[in-house]
């Protein structure tokens, strides 16, 4: 179980949809690395060849680089930018928001195009949206776990103190 922003809690049955997606994007898109980060930068899931790059860098920088944009965005009267795309010599990155919470990540070389990884990243973000309406359906329904502090009381600490 894992938090994702204010109220919504990724419960192991949510989190093994998203590996699946992932893996099928991978996969599909013939990408190098696909991953999921949360807004503030924390990575959430992956899929792909990670040995090669640090993980959780990538993840922060990467939603830096959403925020930078979306005060980019505003200025111009944009709401976001939706879908980021930077190309280089060897590898190429495209970023998608998803569900105004997720940053959708795919690296890819000239393995794929950027069509198809479009074409793909469109098909898993509209199911990934489907798996983020689950989790706050749950947490309207008051399926999200309590603490698991939320059962100390100050007497238990005390006790564990005064030992």
């Amino acid at each position: 179980m894992s938090l994702l922003g204010p109220n919504l809690v990724i419960y192991e049955e949510e989190f093994d949809r998203i590996n699946s997606l992932l893996a099928r994007l991978w996969v599909d898109a013939n990408a190098k690395i696909v991953f999921l980060v949360d807004k503030n930068g924390q990575q959430i899931a992956a899929k792909g060849d990670l040995e090669k790059v640090d993980a959780t860098s990538l993840a922060s920088l990467t939603a830096g680089n959403v925020a930078a944009t979306d005060g980019l965005a505003r200025l111009i009267g944009e709401k976001e930018f939706s879908i980021l795309f930077h190309e280089g010599e060897r590898d190429n990155i495209h970023i998608s928001i998803i569900g105004q919470r997720l940053i959708l990540v795919v690296i890819f070389d000239e393995r794929s195009s950027l069509g198809l990884v479009r074409l793909r990243v469109r098909k898993t973000a509209a199911e990934m949206e489907e798996v983020i309406n689950q989790m706050a359906s749950k947490a309207a329904e008051g399926e999200a776990p309590q603490s698991p502090f939320a059962e100390i009381t100050d007497d238990d600490i005390d006790k564990l103190f005064s030992e």
